[in-house]
């Protein structure tokens, strides 16, 4: 067989993927989902499931169950695929996450087929709506579930020993570096896929209410993910919600759960500089400030 061969029973032996090289800038060129006017009669699909390519796949939960609509990021490499967080509802009858990238897992071991394949579960951030679907991930076999908390986290990335470390999880040749980014909350986390190109920035920053928990600690993030991107490809700035409107500046009230004027969830690294901008026109008096593409809200 081609890239392929049996070397003991039970086993298979095949060729890695080659994941380096400079990533292809894609459009992700897809309609996410975005609620109903009736929640009740909402007819998505719980998780829509988006492809990126072969090997990325882009998560959203429905609206319908939780008004975060929230998105989860599913990435393999050689040796093992991560789950970039859990989504914002814990039940597996109402968001049954396990079973999705439970298929997905399988479909792409189909195609690519592997022994003793592991999945990696690691957040963003410590917030509800990023951590509720752990426990789905308690008992998989193969699988090792990071906590999201300061002591669990950030003990696994070295963060706790050095806070400006850019750490690296090995997926088997697709590398993604992990940076400490607090601000928006002291356990965030920035990722780098060289892959794909995405910095994948959680609730930092996205196309919505930027939530400041630290302004000092936010605007030093900012000025790192700046000095990081100028170093590395990057081909998309995702974060993992979409707030705004396509009206500059305009977001959706607080739990709506219908966007149907709803922007693409992809940012730039443009985007970076017009927060830091936005920083440096605030000074030492955090406000609310609405940009075209986000909203600074400081607590």
């Amino acid at each position: 067989m081609s890239g392929q061969q049996g070397n003991r029973a039970g086993s298979v032996q095949v060729s890695p993927i080659d994941f380096s090289g400079a990533p292809r800038s894609r459009g992700l060129d897809v309609r996410w989902i975005h609620g109903s006017p009736s929640a009740k009669h909402n007819t998505d699909p719980d998780i829509q499931v988006h492809a990126y390519d072969e090997h990325t796949f882009i998560l959203r939960q429905n609206m319908a169950v939780n008004y975060e609509g929230p998105f989860l990021f599913l990435l393999f490499g050689n040796e093992r695929a991560v789950l970039i967080d859990t989504g914002a509802t814990e039940s597996d009858a109402f968001f049954p996450l396990r079973r999705v990238v439970d298929g997905l897992v399988k479909d792409w071991l189909t195609r690519h087929p592997r022994d003793g394949y592991g999945l990696l579960v690691l957040h963003t951030h410590a917030h509800g709506d990023h951590v509720a679907g752990d426990a789905q991930f308690a008992d998989r076999p193969d699988t090792t579930v990071v906590g999201a908390g300061l002591a669990t986290a950030w003990e696994f990335f070295g963060f706790a020993a050095d806070p400006d470390a850019v750490a690296r999880v090995d997926l088997g040749g697709r590398v993604l570096e992990c940076l400490a980014t607090p601000g928006h909350h002291e356990t965030a986390v920035t990722f780098h896929d060289a892959w794909t190109g995405f910095l994948l920035t959680g609730d930092t920053v996205y196309p919505g209410r930027l939530y400041i928990q630290d302004w000092a600690a936010f605007t030093r993030t900012i000025d790192r993910l700046i000095e990081f991107s100028a170093s590395r490809p990057v081909t998309h700035v995702l974060g993992c919600h979409i707030e705004m409107t396509r009206d500059p500046g305009v977001d959706y009230p607080i739990r709506t759960t219908y966007q149907p004027d709803e922007p693409p969830l992809e940012l730039t690294t443009g985007h970076l500089h017009a927060i830091r901008a936005a920083i440096a026109e605030l000074g030492d008096t955090p406000r609310r400030h609405a940009g075209t593409d986000f909203i600074l809200c400081p607590d």
